[in-house]
């Protein structure tokens, strides 16, 4: 059995890794959607697809976990063809994990089990608590995989949310 998840990722932290980590041990696979992958550059998304790939992607193989699926998922705006739109560009799936109340109520419209993972340390562990202590200069590597952290570094990261984040409005 697949089972499929999705999330903008934005960035992959702690959270995230221990529920994938905890179904790739429950089935053969799972596809791991990368949702919004048009956006980037921006206060709620600063991150690219490529960069949310390579930080997902990088976190699990150090953690010698093979047996998942990367997909990149651009918004389409119809939420009637959102489910079509990712069975089209994704592996068959046999199981949807889903927090948020829209996706779900769209999956099961389209005749899916959906389960609603647990949420792991879900005040901690978010990603616009990790974007929040980044522009406070607050410890943000510990809420991410080390491999994540490298990555933020590597690409400017921090810095870039913080431009992102200002304005040219006078006050």
């Amino acid at each position: 059995m697949r089972a499929f998840i999705i999330g903008r990722f934005q960035p992959f932290h702690l959270g995230h890794m221990e529920l994938v980590e905890k179904l790739t041990k429950e089935y053969d696979s799972v596809i791991i959607g990368i949702g919004s992958a048009q956006e980037s550059h921006t206060k709620e998304n600063p991150f690219t697809a490529g960069e949310r790939h390579l930080m997902i992607s990088n976190s699990l193989e150090s953690k010698k976990i093979y047996n998942f699926y990367l997909v990149p998922i651009e918004d389409i705006y119809r939420n009637a063809l959102w489910v079509a739109h990712i069975e089209a560009i994704a592996p068959p799936f046999n199981q949807v994990y889903a927090a948020n109340p829209l996706t779900r109520r769209l999956f099961q419209e389209r005749g899916y089990h959906v389960i609603t993972p647990p949420m792991y340390k879900r005040e901690v562990y978010s990603g616009k608590e990790v974007r929040r202590r980044m522009l406070m200069d607050e410890n943000w590597e510990e809420l991410v995989p080390p491999e994540v952290a490298e990555i933020i570094k590597e690409i400017d990261g921090v810095n870039r949310i913080k431009e992102i984040s200002k304005t040219d409005e006078v006050q």
